[in-house]
């Protein structure tokens, strides 16, 4: 398996980039910050409003992004791999959509549920959502295929879409509901990260020790079989932590698709086609794009927010058609 780029270099300067993205996205917004305010929050040498606002504000929000960036993207690289399936995404397989489910279901039937509830909500909902997507795409003879799986992920989302909506207007939630749904991270806090983030950092922790695995079972089945690897307990193993990624990610920052899709891509198209250097390239990937697309929607219209879905959909769906077009490779 060849590498386009040398992967320790590569990872060097992507974390680089990572941490200078860090800087700027805590530093800008509607409140005006310089670097000096933000070391002194970091260091807790500073006092005033500027250093509430970014220890209480702005560092968890960006923290969270740089957790959601990595937990759908990693999601994204074991889907992707695992099925063979250029296209797949949380977003796109109904994980996510499950997981909005779920969560309208959770505030509508337990409206004093926490973020711990919130999240075990989401886990289920992005099982179910996905074992739809699944089910419906192997019900017809011939097995899977990339694009029934995507047509199958699109009826599923949409319907579990729907249902969202419906029990926000029953319940009247809707304005609760679409704080989630519409992708962003404001509101973010300390408690929702250290409950959520955990489970996001073990999970990708786990993901890269899966990442040998996962090469091989994306390369063919068959091989993955004759060279002694136990199919069913390695696709059950990677299904739960993609489960619990995309739930994680829904749970802090709402619907957020298309973003699984990208990284993975650009990854393997930087260092190959091994998920030993996929998986960890797509973390600092897919967490610097969500940092990127956080600063934009925070700072385009200021001191308005503009929904970070928005924007990761607005890049999102000409790479998809890109990739679409490509065959998917890119």
């Amino acid at each position: 398996m060849s590498r386009k780029l040398p992967y320790i270099p590569a990872l060097s300067i992507l974390i680089i980039v990572l941490c200078a993205t860090f800087l700027v996205s805590v530093t800008f917004g509607a409140a005006d910050t310089s670097l000096a305010d933000v070391w002194g929050a970091l260091t807790n040498t500073g006092s005033g409003d500027k250093i509430s606002i970014l220890q209480e504000l702005r560092f968890p929000r960006e923290v969270a992004a740089i957790l959601v960036g990595a937990a759908l993207s990693v999601s994204g690289a074991i889907m992707q791999g695992m099925t063979r399936n250029p296209l797949a995404d949380p977003g796109l397989l109904g994980l996510t959509a499950g997981a909005n489910a779920a969560l309208a279901a959770a505030l509508a039937f337990l409206p004093s549920i926490g973020p711990f509830g919130i999240m075990l909500a989401c886990f289920i909902g992005a099982a179910a959502g996905a074992g739809l997507v699944f089910g419906i795409g192997a019900a017809k003879r011939g097995g899977f295929s990339p694009f029934r799986i995507v047509l199958a992920g699109a009826a599923v989302s949409a319907f579990l879409f729907a249902v969202s909506e419906g029990i926000g207007l029953y319940f009247k939630l809707s304005k609760d509901i679409s704080m989630w749904t519409a992708g962003g991270l404001i509101g973010t806090t300390w408690n929702q990260i250290y409950i959520i983030g955990p489970c996001i950092l073990l999970s990708v922790i786990i993901s890269m020790g899966f990442s040998r695995q996962l090469t091989i079972l994306s390369l063919n089945e068959e091989v993955a079989v004759g060279l002694g690897q136990r199919t069913v307990l390695v696709k059950s193993a990677l299904f739960i932590l993609t489960v619990i990624l995309a739930g994680s990610a829904v749970a802090l920052v709402g619907n957020m698709a298309f973003l699984g899709l990208m990284v993975p891509h650009i990854a393997r198209a930087l260092t190959g086609t091994d998920y030993r250097t996929i998986i960890p390239v797509s973390v600092v990937l897919g967490s610097t794009f969500m940092l990127l697309a956080d600063t934009i929607g925070r700072t385009v219209n200021a001191p308005y927010e503009t929904p970070v879905a928005a924007i990761v959909s607005m890049m999102g769906l000409p790479f998809f058609l890109f990739i679409v077009r490509k065959g998917g490779k890119l």
